[in-house]
């Protein structure tokens, strides 16, 4: 009776927490029948269905525009604008630009050459590839740069492996002489590769504020509660961040090194596995030379795209730069933000003809409208716009100060300490669920907290939101570690075990760097008058 019974609560799980999870959470307010409670009942019902996955996290991003009317917390009207703000408008932008890039493919003929410079040994190839993953992560998402890395390091691993150079695979063999697929696992230097390659995706998505969701989480619910503050600003989260990313990527790489090949310890195992010699690296520099010919020589269409993608860079950096007056400013007196900047170059993409020759045809443009919907991360856009409306709900419902008064305690801890306990927070959950989802449910509180204890908001919030993407252990933190782990065979323990110490390098480098680095670009020592009040 008992297999039957386990059986049908595996399969229907799901459905019986659909039903449940929300009857259980009645008592929140049904004793106490305040905006708060309500608010709160409408938090906690998100925060389960994220992180079970119960439904997509972009349905489960919709809710509040079914329950804060109902509940009386936002009107619909008010609710919906959520969704759309300046900062979902920045990521839409900033993803186009992204597949225009892919469209072309820009992105991998800038990463075949690169990599091709710096040196085809096992450990240059191992610093290129994690290198190139980490500056184009910066700029188009995690996930595409996963992907667009995984086809150069299996193409570089097979052919070594067919000149007799190194495995990628190892496990018993079956009756034909082939590797039994139940026991087929990668090898340590596979692992090094594609690991390494998830990894520098999520790091370099740290360094640049369209680098990630998560990022422009922060930006949304920074600016919908400090309204009157300057915002995000493109050029300081650089100057802030860029440096914290560097920090993270090559003790991690050495770590990764030392770990899986070998780094110290000459007469290992795993350092006897990566001498190749001057034969290994000679074919891994004829696969890309090869690679690089079949894509023929660098077309006009991946030349404009280029020229765009810059112009849009300067655009962000420019808008407000510090050191002279931002464009802006030269032509209009009303507040333009970084999401204007982003849809002129997206209109322009959808405008500048592809290609230039003498066919009747019409030419396409740098970038197809197909395209873009076939490729739109459609439920980050929900996601983001679910946790911009938690935000405005927590605002409006006066949770957010009323969890800060419960939280008053805390605010008599030195801000450092009330730093590392967000952070932990946020680099443990993140581990099981969306990043984006955890940020969405954290920041909220975290800016409530900073503003009752009189602490530069920037202080607390964006490192909290930087360790929101601190996944490294398990292949469902994040879309690059699963998409490696699945692509490779990869046991769940292997990431782990290296993924650990990896928490740890950025956790320190993040208490290390951003506090002091963070203070030149913000004022830390202060409390602005934008921040006494909710505005």
């Amino acid at each position: 009776m008992a297999g039957p019974t386990l059986q049908a609560l595996k399969i229907y799980w799901k459905s019986l927490f659909m039903i449940l999870y929300p009857i259980a959470l009645l008592p929140v307010f049904i004793s106490n029948n305040i905006a708060e409670m309500r608010c709160l009942y409408v938090v906690c019902l998100m925060a389960g269905f994220w992180v079970f996955e119960i439904l997509p996290s972009g349905v489960t991003g919709l809710f509040p525009i079914i329950f804060f009317p109902i509940m009386g917390i936002l009107d619909t009207r008010t609710t919906t604008m959520s969704y759309f703000k300046e900062s979902n408008m920045m990521f839409i932008g900033g993803l186009i630009i992204a597949l225009a890039i892919e469209y072309c493919n820009l992105h991998t003929r800038i990463s075949l050459r690169a990599i091709k410079m710096i040196g085809c040994s096992y450990r240059r190839l191992h610093f290129g590839l994690v290198t190139l993953t980490m500056l184009v992560s910066m700029w188009i998402s995690n996930t595409a740069a996963t992907a667009m890395m995984l086809p150069i390091i299996q193409a570089v691993l097979q052919e070594l492996e067919a000149q007799g150079l190194g495995k990628m695979y190892e496990g018993e063999l079956d009756e034909e002489g082939q590797l039994d697929e139940s026991t087929k696992r990668p090898t340590r230097v596979t692992m090094c590769f594609y690991i390494g390659t998830a990894y520098a995706a999520t790091i370099g998505g740290l360094g640049c504020i369209v680098g990630s969701g998560t990022n422009l989480v922060l930006k949304g619910i920074y600016e919908t509660e400090f309204k009157k503050s300057s915002g995000v600003e493109f050029n300081k989260w650089m100057a802030a961040n860029v440096p914290l990313m560097l920090a993270v990527m090559y003790p991690t790489w050495v770590w990764m090194q030392f770990w899986f090949m070998g780094l110290w310890r000459p007469n290992s195992e795993d350092a006897k596995a990566i001498d190749v010699g001057k034969e290994g690296e000679k074919v891994t520099r004829q696969v890309l030379t090869n690679k690089l010919a079949e894509m023929g020589f660098c077309t006009i269409h991946e030349v404009l795209v280029g020229i765009l993608f810059v112009i849009a860079a300067l655009l962000w950096f420019l808008r407000r730069p510090g050191f002279m007056k931002g464009w802006p400013e030269l032509i209009t007196k009303t507040t333009t933000g970084d999401a204007t900047a982003a849809m002129i170059v997206v209109i322009l993409l959808f405008v500048i003809p592809a290609r230039y020759d003498c066919s009747r045809e019409i030419s396409p443009k740098l970038i197809t409208w197909q395209y873009v919907q076939k490729k739109m991360h459609w439920s980050l856009i929900f996601l983001m716009g679910g946790g911009f409306a938690i935000a405005d709900g927590m605002k409006a419902s006066g949770l957010g100060v009323m969890v800060a008064n419960e939280l008053n305690a805390v605010t008599n801890y030195p801000r450092l300490v009330i730093m590392v306990v967000g952070c932990l927070i946020g680099a443990v959950v993140t581990q099981f669920t969306s990043n984006a989802a955890v940020a969405n449910i954290l920041l909220p509180i975290v800016a409530s907290l900073a503003r009752k204890a009189e602490i530069y908001p920037m202080y607390l919030m964006m490192p909290v939101n930087l360790s929101c993407s601190f996944a490294f252990c398990l292949p469902v933190a994040t879309p690059p570690n699963a998409i490696v782990s699945m692509s490779c065979n990869l046991r769940t323990t292997e990431m782990i075990k290296v993924g650990l110490f990896v928490e740890v390098i950025a956790f320190v480098m993040l208490l290390v760097i951003f506090p002091n680095l963070g203070s030149v670009v913000w004022d830390f020592n202060s409390f602005p008058d934008w921040a006494h009040k909710e505005n």
